[in-house]
């Protein structure tokens, strides 16, 4: 890790290991640059920061500004956490070009439209990206060798999950950094068949998919928020309306009173506690209330 820099070398890039730049701009960002990516800490509320990213930027690194950056790649404790981040990336990106993935045009018919371009993996492996979305397809050969709890007819992955099940079967193919994500891709979303293949049981906050299925069964005689806003009628109150077990298609609602600083939606919902919440029969600033 690069030590924090002093004010007198804030406006002098200094390389932090191989390809790798940090500086602080003249607005006071801790910033970083790899070949044409750019990050900067960027702060957010609650005295947190998150990664934000961009591409390209042609001007001096102390020149950049908050708006040049568009990319979000999520929440950060603190300086040291958004240089592990940035030190994470340029290794991804060596071991990326070692692999030697090349690009090529195509017009290939995809389960999601034209495909515009083809990254291709190895033989029989290739990543399709299209206007509106992509994945990987597996030639026949390859698609035998997926695991069976994962494998899909005809080889096609979508890009959004599923591509994990493809790291999975063929690790050689991707990075360190992506088999960390596509092994808890397949935590999340699909947790049986991560336990049928590593032979354990995922330990609560391991899985969002198996949390959010123990958080369902826990609290499915439960009044859940599914909607909430601040009371104009009633200072320092957020107005609720919940279902038992957070049921959006319930015919039964009731209308809660929550102060407004207790009011934290969190992973899966809100839970009302009827011992301290008030039910309520008021006026609604809810426009259906009303």
């Amino acid at each position: 890790m690069t030590a924090p820099r002093t004010c007198d070398q804030a406006n002098h890039p200094t390389p932090a290991a191989a390809g790798v730049l940090f500086t602080r701009t003249h607005d006071g960002l801790l910033v970083a640059k790899i070949r044409d990516n750019a990050f900067a800490m960027m702060p957010a509320r609650n005295d947190r920061y998150y990664l934000a990213s961009a591409w390209r930027l042609s001007r001096p690194m102390e020149e950049w500004s908050r708006g040049d950056f568009y990319g979000h790649g999520g929440e950060l404790a603190d300086e040291a956490a958004f240089r592990a981040r940035v030190h994470e990336n340029a290794e991804h990106q060596r071991q990326r070009a070692a692999l030697g993935r090349r690009e090529i045009r195509s017009g290939a018919n995809t389960p999601w439209g034209a495909s515009q371009c083809v990254t291709v993996y190895a033989d029989g492996v290739v990543s399709h990206s299209t206007a509106g979305h992509g994945g990987f397809h597996l030639d026949a050969a390859r698609n035998a060798k997926v695991h069976p709890a994962f494998r899909a007819r005809g080889g096609w992955y979508e890009e959004d999950c599923a591509w994990a099940t493809v790291a999975q079967a063929f690790p050689e193919l991707f990075t360190d950094f992506e088999r960390r994500c596509a092994d808890q891709t397949i935590r999340d979303w699909y947790p049986d068949a991560w336990e049928t293949i590593h032979g354990r049981p995922l330990l609560p906050g391991e899985s969002h998919e198996k949390d959010r299925q123990a958080f369902e069964r826990d609290h499915a005689s439960d009044w859940i928020v599914i909607s909430a806003i601040r009371s104009d009628h009633h200072r320092g109150m957020t107005e609720c309306v919940a279902t038992l077990g957070g049921d959006r298609r319930a015919a039964e609602q009731r209308r809660y009173l929550v102060p407004s600083d207790e009011y934290h939606l969190g992973r899966f919902g809100f839970v009302i506690n009827e011992a301290r919440h008030r039910l309520y029969g008021g006026p609604s600033n809810f426009v259906g209330w009303r």
